[in-house]
């Protein structure tokens, strides 16, 4: 059977396009084409396109890569997402001893392949202590030739990689030679000088991870790692979820970049998405709490929410256009990674097409 969906925005050859309808069948795309007049859609919705893109997801449907880093775990969290919206991640291994990295690194490359897995996202462990977040202090530590060794052997497998580090703590030369593998090096965690992040950025930091958070607030003499950043040409993650960032700072690191789509949305997701409303991390509790994950000293520890509630928060809280906040849910995260953007088309499975209705909820089609 055959189900005709008529959307105000359909997201096609990289542009919201309006007066479109999408043909579905089995639970895949057949056309996309002009709506005609008098024609009665079978559901209407405000956006149709391509299906979310997340590079910073900790868990989901109960695990945490930390705590079981498995190719199991990863098909699980890719899996889980996949039936949120979100049709293609990286899940994140944040600071942990060395075996357990060379483990996720293997779980990495035995699940590579599978629909929705984009690569890996190793988030530490070589950050500014005084930085920490939610990470392990006893794991961080300065930057060795393990970590190289695992970047290498994940690039070698040709998996994308992400590596989120403190620029202050690690020397030029070494964030320079990770970067000429193809590694994306995301500053973050951070208390680096902005004269230490534009060095970094020299070196080959591109990226700048959750920006605002486990990051010290600028001011008017000290611009910091955050200034530097909003400076930039460099990308930045966001997470869109109203605990991390207020809105209006939100808004005010969209308007600020110098050059457009350098923004885009993570998630920062934890097992709680799709599983129980509690795990555990470093042997600690986590516990969700007004919408927000916490820790045992009340301390934001993770986020509880999925892309496409970020995406529809950048739109009703921040006040960005729907255009603006799909394509940094979507579009933009791809092109961090140096990855080609999708397009609708026929055969797309409706496990990569995000739908939203009226009220930018997602609509399962």
């Amino acid at each position: 059977m055959t189900q005709l969906v008529a959307a105000d925005f359909i997201w096609l050859d990289g542009a919201m396009q309006t007066g479109l309808a999408a043909e579905l069948t089995s639970g895949e795309l057949r056309k996309i084409r002009p709506l005609e007049s008098g024609e009665s859609p079978d559901v209407r919705l405000s956006l149709l396109g391509p299906a979310l893109t997340d590079l910073q997801v900790n868990g989901s449907g109960g695990v945490m890569l930390n705590s079981d880093p498995s190719a199991k775990s990863i098909l699980r969290i890719v899996e889980t997402q996949r039936s949120l919206g979100t049709g293609w991640v990286m899940p994140t291994l944040i600071t942990c001893e060395a075996e357990r990295m060379r483990t996720a690194a293997t779980a990495a490359r035995d699940a590579w392949g599978t629909d929705g897995f984009l690569g890996l996202h190793v988030e530490g462990p070589h950050l500014n202590v005084l930085r920490k977040g939610t990470h392990n202090p006893a794991f961080i530590r300065p930057m060795d030739e393990t970590t190289v060794a695992i970047l290498e052997e994940l690039r070698g497998a040709g998996i994308p990689v992400m590596l989120t580090l403190a620029p202050e703590t690690v020397d030029f030369d070494t964030i320079r030679r990770i970067a000429d593998m193809g590694v994306i090096v995301s500053a973050g965690h951070s208390a680096a000088t902005a004269e230490e992040t534009r060095a970094g950025i020299e070196a080959g930091v591109s990226c700048f991870t959750h920006l605002y958070n486990a990051m010290p607030p600028m001011s008017s003499r000290e611009p910091g790692i955050l200034g530097a950043a909003i400076n930039s040409d460099a990308y930045a993650g966001i997470i869109v979820d109203g605990h991390h960032v207020d809105w209006s700072m939100v808004a005010l690191a969209c308007h600020a970049r110098p050059s457009p789509g350098r923004m885009f949305m993570v998630s920062d997701a934890m097992a709680t998405i799709g599983g129980p409303d509690q795990f555990e991390l470093y042997g600690e509790i986590i516990r969700v709490r007004d919408g927000a994950l916490i820790n045992q000293a009340g301390s934001l520890a993770g986020a509880h929410v999925d892309l496409a509630t970020c995406l529809a928060n950048a739109v009703l809280h921040v006040g960005l256009s729907l255009a603006e906040a799909y394509q940094m849910a979507a579009m933009i995260p791809l092109d961090v990674m140096g990855l080609t953007r999708p397009s609708l088309r026929p055969g797309t499975p409706a496990n990569e097409i995000i739908a939203l209705d009226d009220a930018l909820k997602r609509v399962v089609i």
